[in-house]
């Protein structure tokens, strides 16, 4: 994946809840969404 640069949109994405529901990034166009990454593990 190339790098983002600042102030461009994110590109679409899919992920699973806990749940296993798949959710897009598109889902939320137009609103207010925050997205929390968390990466554990050393490296």
């Amino acid at each position: 994946m190339a790098a983002s640069k600042l102030g461009a949109p994110a590109p679409d994405f899919v992920l699973q809840t806990v749940s296993g529901k798949s959710v897009r990034l598109s889902d939320y166009r137009g609103k207010r969404a925050v997205v929390l990454v968390f990466v554990y593990g050393d490296t």
